[in-house]
């Protein structure tokens, strides 16, 4: 095993530094800015703001621009989620075969940027085998004013929470006692720049403060499986693009059901 993977297992999370620079990062923030103006023109609302946050503070009006499948949109994009440094640190948390699940576009805008509340990922998307990671990249530095993501370390470890507790259930009895055991002020800031990755399992508490600062908070967060893991449920856009090795769960039926 090797770093990544030591303090992954036993934190939920690893922060990569500095995988993507240059003009290669130039080329991501340039489609990154071009997709987010695309959506803003065709997309009647494109503000994924979860209705569940309204208890964080300055949470009212905010705004996060969204869109999944970012590769459709941008080569660039497309190639970043192939790229070897990128993978490698992948394939040293969850191993050789690597599937994209789907990728999402998060832009939160400067003084006004929407917040989540603390979640787990796997409600969404639940794998036979748990191997179901997350890789933000940082598009933008990330701050805790800006409004970065908060992980709680080691929550992984509590495993498969009741759908309740974490998902977007605005009002329900079940989400509040979650919110008041699991504060976003108790998950730690991950503070980044530009270019970093942050890797989490779907198990680990995360979530976000508002962008109260003067600067767009972007990123692109990346969910990725084992190749011999498979969907319990299929209700979520899927790509099943092998980024790395194989898949050993793909049936000619599957195939045929896979969406960008």
């Amino acid at each position: 095993m090797g770093i990544a993977k030591d303090f992954f297992d036993e934190n939920g999370y690893y922060v990569a530094r500095n995988v993507f620079a240059g003009e290669e990062l130039e080329n991501l923030q340039n489609d990154f800015n071009i997709i987010v103006d695309q959506l803003q023109e065709h997309t009647e609302n494109a503000n994924a703001r979860w209705s569940s946050a309204d208890h964080i503070a300055d949470s009212q009006g905010t705004v996060v621009v969204h869109t999944h499948q970012v590769q459709a949109y941008s080569a660039y994009w497309n190639q970043a989620f192939h790229q070897k440094q990128f993978l490698d640190i992948t394939e040293d948390i969850i191993g050789p075969d690597i599937i994209l699940h789907h990728s999402k576009l998060f832009h939160k805008p400067a003084g006004n940027g929407a917040p989540f509340p603390l979640h787990q990922d796997y409600p969404y998307f639940p794998t036979v085998c748990d191997s179901m990671i997350a890789a933000v990249i940082l598009i933008s530095d990330s701050t805790e004013d800006r409004g970065c993501i908060r992980i709680v370390p080691g929550s992984h470890k509590l495993g498969r929470l009741e759908p309740g507790f974490s998902i977007n259930h605005n009002g329900d009895e079940r989400q509040k006692e979650f919110i008041a055991e699991h504060p976003l002020e108790s998950a730690v800031p991950m503070i980044g720049k530009a270019g970093d990755v942050i890797f989490f399992h779907y198990f680990t508490l995360h979530g976000s403060d508002v962008n109260r600062s003067p600067f767009d908070r972007q990123s692109v967060l990346v969910q990725m499986h084992a190749g011999d893991d498979s969907m319990e449920t299929q209700g979520h856009p899927y790509s099943g693009d092998v980024l790395r090795g194989h898949n050993w769960a793909m049936t000619r039926d599957r195939a045929n059901s896979v969406s960008v």
